[in-house]
């Protein structure tokens, strides 16, 4: 009697999310999950590398801020882990300089919050440039002014929107700081 085809189940792919925002993490591992994935997530840096040590992931999705270790130590720490570790990196504050070198230390891609899972799953479809295949364009550099700009917003955020404390962080005056951001709406 063969048993030859009966033993052979098609396993899950894994995937990993990591992200504090315990709201949207848990809502991305159901949807992985719901897609045929086994899908677990991670608060933060240290719990995901743990996990990650325990049983490592063929795929990643890692927010970029966080507490403890950063998104980018995270991304190191995988690729350590395992090379072969496909990583898609989420940043709510668009700072594409950190998202790129994100993407230089190894991940795949890099999208804005909010992203959906299937923006997620089309990340981790981005693959380098077959042999024999035209080169990618260089990366479009942000302007100085787009650099900072990201950066008075994550300093903004962190002040919980207060212009008074951000302007002390950023070493401006507070109507400096109120003329800069006249110039561009604040997104919130």
């Amino acid at each position: 009697m063969s048993c030859e085809g009966a033993w052979r189940v098609e396993t899950a792919k894994s995937v990993l999310v990591v992200d504090d925002d315990e709201v949207f993490r848990t809502r991305l591992v159901r949807a992985f999950a719901d897609r045929g994935f086994d899908a677990r997530g991670a608060g933060d840096g240290e719990n995901a590398l743990l996990a990650a040590r325990a049983d490592s992931p063929e795929l990643a999705v890692v927010d970029l801020r966080m507490p403890g270790k950063s998104g980018l130590e995270v991304v190191t720490g995988l690729k350590s882990l395992d090379p072969t570790t496909s990583i898609v990196v989420l940043t709510g504050y668009g700072s594409i300089a950190t998202a790129l070198e994100a993407v230089r230390l190894g991940a795949t891609h890099y999208l804005t919050k909010p992203a959906d899972v299937e923006d997620i799953l089309g990340g981790f479809e981005r693959r380098a440039v077959p042999p024999g295949a035209a080169p990618k364009p260089p990366p479009e550099v942000p302007s100085l002014a787009r650099t900072e700009w990201e950066h008075i917003n994550r300093v903004l955020a962190d002040c919980a929107w207060n212009i008074s404390q951000a302007a002390r962080l950023l070493g401006i005056h507070r109507r400096s700081l109120q003329r800069k951001l006249a110039k561009h709406p604040v997104c919130r």
